[in-house]
Order: C-alpha cells, then sequence, then structure tokens
C-alpha cells in the first residue's frame, strides 16, 4: 500500500444509525509504513439529497445540502511512521431528514477523512457513511383518528343494451400503521345487475415522487390479496388483513426532493372500479386511549314553539249539523249506461315473459361472503429487512400478546404465518370461508309456458 497502511474511520460503539439533534464522534486511524508531508488532516461531515431522471445514475439533476462541517485534526507538519489516532464530534441538525434509497434518488449522509499533501503529491481519503431516522409518531398526524372509508358507484352496460349498476364500499381499520402491524381491509359489494363481477383485488401501494423539472413518480405494489367476484344480483362483503412489512415511513419531513405516500387500493377487474384509502407508515404506532370523544351535537338554544291550545267544544256542538255547502250552478249529467260485456272467449291472458338468467336469484338481497383466492407479494420472498434504511437495521414489531410466538415476513405472504422454534413458518388456522352455494334458489327453475298454452280460452 505504498507510505499509507490504514487509512480508517471508526464511529464510536459502532454506532450506524442517528436521529436528528444527537452528536455523531468516533476516531479517525492513519498508519504510515514512513513518514509522510501533509498540509492538513480534516473530517468532514456531510448530509444531502440528489435526485435524477434515470435509473442508478448519480449524475444528480436537482441537489439539496442538509448540513456540511468540516473539523481540521492536524495542521501542517509531518506524519510520522507508525499508528496515528485522531477524535471527532459533530452535532446532527434536528431537521435532518430520515435516510432513503431509491432507484431515481437519494438521502445519505456520511463522515470523510482527507490527508491534504504538499503538490505533486497523492492525496488521500476515505469515508464511512452513517444512516439517520426521524422517527414519526402516528398520534400527532391531524387525521389519524378519522374513519378511513370509500364508497364508488359504477353504472356500465353489458351485452350492448343492458345497463347494471355496482357498488363498491371499502374501510379500513385504522388510518396509520407501524412495521409489523396488520392493516384490516373490510370490503362490501352490492351487485345491482344481471352480470356477474370479476375478482375483487386489494393492494398495499407506495407512491414516490422525485421532485425535478418533470418529476419522476414510482409506483409499487408492496403487498395484494385477490378475492373472488360477486354473482348476478348478490351482495356479498370481504374481509382480507394485509401485514406491513417493514418500510420508509410516509414523511421525508426537511426534505424537498423526494416524497413518500402509501395508500390502500380497492378494485375490481370487471366492471373496472377503483377506489384509494390514504395510510400513513410511522415509527410509533397508534395510541387508542388517546382518540378524541366523539363529537356531540350542540342543543339548539331557541325555546321551542308552544303548540296552540285548542278550545274544546260544547257538548252541544257534537249534535250541531254540519255546515251546508253551496248548491251547485252545475247542471246535472245523465247517467252513462253501463259497457256490455265482451264473450268470454275474447280474453286473452299472456303468460309471464321467461326470467332472465343472470337475473332468476336477484330477489334474494342476503349479503355472503367472498372467500381469498390469493396472497402475493411483489418481487418473491421478502426479508425482514428488505426495507430497512440500514444493513441490520430491523424495525421493532408491535406485537399485543408479548407471548405470542413472532411471526415471519419472510414467505411473502400477507396474513401471519408463525415459526415455533427452529422449524419452518407455517400458517395460522385462518377460518376460510368456503364459497357459497348457488345452486339452491328459491325462484321456480320450470320451463316457460308454451306460445299456444298461454291463452285463455272457453
Amino acid at each position: 500500500m505504498g507510505k499509507l497502511q490504514e487509512f480508517q474511520i471508526t464511529l464510536k460503539d459502532n454506532k450506524v444509525v442517528y436521529s436528528p439533534g444527537e452528536s455523531i464522534s468516533g476516531t479517525v486511524k492513519i498508519s504510515t509504513a514512513q513518514p509522510i508531508q501533509c498540509k492538513a488532516i480534516k473530517v468532514n461531515c456531510h448530509g444531502s439529497c440528489g435526485v435524477s431522471n434515470k435509473v442508478n445514475d448519480t449524475d444528480w439533476v436537482e441537489e439539496e445540502q442538509y448540513f456540511n462541517s468540516s473539523l481540521t485534526v492536524a495542521d501542517k507538519g509531518t506524519l510520522k511512521q507508525g499508528e496515528h489516532i485522531f477524535p471527532f464530534k459533530f452535532l446532527i441538525p434536528a431537521t435532518a431528514p430520515t435516510s432513503f434509497e431509491g432507484p431515481y434518488g437519494k438521502i445519505m449522509y456520511k463522515i470523510r477523512a482527507f490527508i491534504d499533501t504538499p503538490r505533486f503529491s497523492k492525496d488521500y481519503k476515505a469515508e464511512k457513511p452513517f444512516y439517520m431516522l426521524n422517527n414519526i409518531n402516528l398520534n400527532e398526524v391531524p387525521d389519524i383518528y378519522e374513519l378511513n372509508s370509500a364508497k364508488i358507484t359504477k353504472n356500465f352496460t353489458y351485452m350492448l343494451m343492458k345497463n347494471g349498476t355496482v357498488v363498491l364500499d371499502a374501510k379500513t381499520n385504522q388510518r396509520g400503521y407501524t412495521a409489523g402491524e396488520i392493516i384490516k381491509v373490510s370490503t362490501e359489494i352490492d351487485n345491482q345487475s344481471g352480470k356477474n363481477t370479476g375478482h375483487v383485488v386489494a393492494c398495499l401501494m407506495q407512491r414516490v415522487t422525485y421532485q425535478t423539472k418533470k418529476p419522476t413518480h414510482e409506483l409499487r405494489t408492496i403487498a395484494e390479496v385477490e378475492g373472488a367476484g360477486v354473482k348476478a344480483g348478490k351482495q356479498a362483503a370481504w374481509k382480507e388483513q394485509i401485514i406491513v412489512p417493514p418500510l420508509p415511513q410516509s414523511s421525508l419531513s426537511g426534505c424537498n426532493l423526494i416524497e413518500i405516500s402509501y395508500y390502500i387500493q380497492v378494485s375490481l377487474k370487471y366492471p373496472e372500479i377503483l377506489l384509494t384509502m390514504p395510510i400513513h407508515i410511522g415509527n410509533i404506532a397508534v395510541d387508542p386511549s388517546l382518540r378524541p370523544p366523539p363529537k356531540v351535537a350542540k342543543a339548539s338554544k331557541t325555546a321551542p314553539t308552544p303548540a296552540p291550545r285548542i278550545n274544546p267544544a260544547s257538548p252541544g256542538s257534537f249534535n250541531a249539523p254540519a255546515a251546508s255547502s253551496p248548491p251547485s250552478t252545475s247542471p246535472s249529467l245523465p247517467p252513462r249506461p253501463v259497457p256490455r260485456p265482451r264473450p268470454r272467449s275474447m280474453i286473452v291472458t299472456p303468460s309471464a315473459p321467461p326470467a332472465d338468467p343472470d337475473m332468476i336469484d336477484a330477489g334474494n338481497r342476503q349479503s355472503e361472503e367472498i372467500p381469498t383466492k390469493l396472497h402475493s407479494q411483489q418481487q418473491g420472498p421478502m426479508s425482514p429487512s428488505a426495507f430497512s434504511y440500514a444493513p441490520g437495521l430491523v424495525f421493532p414489531q408491535c406485537i399485543s400478546n408479548p407471548s405470542a410466538h413472532q411471526f415471519s415476513l419472510s414467505t411473502g405472504a400477507t396474513i401471519p404465518y408463525f415459526s415455533e422454534g427452529n422449524g419452518p413458518p407455517m400458517p395460522t388456522s385462518c377460518p376460510f370461508i368456503l364459497p357459497p352455494d348457488y345452486r339452491s334458489s328459491a325462484q321456480p327453475h320450470d320451463p316457460p309456458p308454451a306460445y299456444e298454452d298461454s291463452f285463455l280460452t272457453t
């Protein structure tokens, strides 16, 4: 390695994840095989963000800097042969955003060390990345306790002439989640048409926007569950749950170039219906005990209007004759003659038209349960730290029962999978609901009468 044998940056306690407002300290270790002339030895703490319009391109189109602090640990002189250790310490600003790395941009933090040598000599440098995590308390999000629901009605035409209506209503159990929590999605579908609907799909979506002159939007499906369709003229309910994997938080506070948002998307494949419900991903879970009480409507201060008093009539008034109406001046018309009945043989009573096969059971509007057909996760199996901010950084799992078994995210499933001991993850005993039996119907299935039988003759 020539004159320089070792040039290394070490952070105190090998810590790699910091919070805004903390101090970061460590040492720079330099080992030389022979003396080195230097003008100065400097340590720099740097935080910045860069975005591009091309994938994995570090030639940033837009950049912003959060802090850039430098410290001189050695002045001009000769660095003698042997081992040298120089301590450093920096204060991280409280406005530093959380670290992030995507295909079109990064929020990155580094500690860099430089050995400036005289002219025509080789300069030396070393760097070590660290990561920022700005905790988001979901209880401080303004709309976190509001009901998260959406409803949409779709009018469509099928078979070129028939019109149909489908109502899709969906909601989630809350608006904010942390890694490891379960999103409970409840969907109701009212198929008021004579056509069966397509499969219903619920997805956890991530949207990342990189702000340039022409913003770049990256949309990714984190998890997806699929249920069966709804028969013609039926109402159905579908309930599913999605485990939140370790994900970057919703808000990158302090960053103006990268925005992250999450939402639940529920859709039907036929007719094409889609609705979205925004959610927040944070680090501190929602506390139900902090939910504000429901607002009570204020009582009206206006005094009620008293009912008018009615004087009871005298006993004689009940027997009094009613007032006679004025005589009519119009002349009375002679009564019309009663029409003569037609012979019975001419009365024709046609039968009802045959029932539409799609709407045979449309009168039964009882709600049914939709079975789940598929659970999937994009990009195959997912490790617990797949979306971590730093190598080895794993978010704590939110478990209500400490004695329960830890669930595994490595299966890529969207329902809880538990592992006991060293065995492989096994699915929970979730009671899956079988599809409803549409063969039984209260309506008659006899063929319609013949044309000649539709007439009553004597």
